[in-house]
């Protein structure tokens, strides 16, 4: 199955490992700090292709059980571009998966994977990585023009924490892909936002509520007082602002005195950005100094990740529309509001694209994905390696069919 249009890439061999995988990943529990398991499994299916796999210590970094794997395999066929060399195209997706709140057993719906119970499938993002593993069977039974490298990383849902502790310097290839925005496949994120996390304790002073409540500081008072104070929500197209968590207090009949509540500012441009996590900042001082508040307080403010903006011209962006073209699917650029490995790896100088995967409802009770949106993403998937070796082809400065 593929776009409307277009021949399918995927026989029927191809699509009945996918869904058989995929559904066997899913069954494998690996919520973040908890991937051994689906890694060990990953890394048998790996070895089984005679590919060349390392694990890193990423584990004592993160407080995870297993680190981030890295596999390689060799295209294998003749004409790759540059002298007697090769070019190499990275895939990346996470092990991890947010808590799971209920056993998984993964059941087709109508044409849709979907949990038999009230919990999340684990698609987001067990999806690309069985589609990764179908590539990567694929690449050593049929060959490709270009070689493969496949990264997957732990501790993605944990603020990028694994691919924060991988160091890119080992990659070979000059641009990649993870599939991890769920939406409808041929949308290419070209926009991510910079993610501040703000940490605030407030400390006042106790005191019975029904006695001498004037003898006591509420810090709940104050830390209302600073919440209300804030602009919350979508300030604009390209901002947000949210308190996600609030905690204090002991007991009904005493004037609280500790309350902590964590928020967090996103924005697409860092400047913007910073200013509305000095004006969160300001606003919290400002209720703790009142005078029916009097508390003292901490602020800790942590930039969780980096944003970025891709133009059109990028060869990774080039690749991505023209394999989405070729299989039926019209590239629509967006921007999203979250972060992917795709973030970080920037950072770290390599150029990958976040693509849509086709999921839906991710981190939800009713998560699932489609067989026609995994097949779809695997479709896509192979023809990024020729899309790839286009982009190398034309970069050496030969012709484009000439890495064919």
């Amino acid at each position: 199955m593929t776009g409307p249009g277009a021949g399918p890439r995927v026989d029927e061999l191809e699509r009945r490992y996918l869904n058989c995988t995929f559904a066997e990943l899913c069954r494998i529990e690996s919520p973040s700090g908890r991937e051994r398991a689906c890694a060990e499994r990953v890394i048998a299916e790996l070895r089984a292709l005679e590919a060349e796999t390392y694990e890193d210590g990423a584990a004592a970094a993160t407080g995870s059980d297993c680190g981030n794997l890295l596999a390689r395999i060799p295209g294998g066929r003749a004409g790759g571009p540059g002298e007697g060399g090769r070019r190499s195209l990275l895939l990346c997706a996470h092990l991890d998966t947010v808590p799971l709140l209920a056993p998984v057993e993964p059941e087709l719906v109508d044409g849709f994977w979907e949990n038999a119970n009230e919990g999340v499938l684990g698609a987001d993002n067990k999806a690309a990585v069985a589609v990764m593993l179908a590539v990567a069977r694929h690449v050593h039974s049929r060959g490709a023009p270009v070689d493969l490298e496949l990264l997957f990383t732990i501790g993605e849902e944990t603020a990028l924490a694994g691919a924060r502790a991988f160091d890119a310097t080992q990659l070979r290839s000059g641009f990649g892909y993870v599939f991890d925005h769920a939406s409808p496949i041929g949308e290419v994120v070209v926009d991510s936002p910079t993610h501040f996390r703000i940490e605030v304790e407030l400390r006042g002073a106790a005191a019975h509520a029904g006695i001498r409540p004037e003898q006591g500081r509420s810090a709940i008072l104050a830390a209302a007082r600073a919440i209300s104070a804030m602009e919350l929500g979508r300030l604009d197209e390209r901002t947000t602002v949210n308190v996600g968590t609030i905690a204090g207090g002991t007991a009904m009949n005493v004037v609280p005195e500790r309350c902590s509540f964590v928020a967090e500012v996103r924005a697409m441009d860092d400047e913007r950005a910073e200013e509305v996590v000095a004006a969160v900042v300001q606003r919290v001082h400002e209720a703790a100094n009142r005078p029916e508040c009097e508390c003292d307080v901490d602020v800790g403010v942590q930039r969780m990740f980096a944003g970025f903006h891709l133009t059109p011209s990028r060869p990774a962006v080039r690749a991505a529309e023209g394999a989405l073209r070729a299989c039926g699917y019209e590239p629509v650029r967006i921007s999203s509001g979250g972060a992917s490995d795709a973030n970080e790896l920037l950072v770290q100088g390599v150029e990958v694209v976040n693509l849509a995967n086709g999921t839906e409802r991710n981190h939800e009770p009713g998560e699932r994905v489609s067989v026609a949106a995994l097949e779809g993403m695997l479709d896509v998937a192979l023809a990024l390696l020729d899309a790839a070796a286009e982009e190398h082809a034309a970069a050496a400065g030969a012709e484009p069919g000439a890495a064919r």
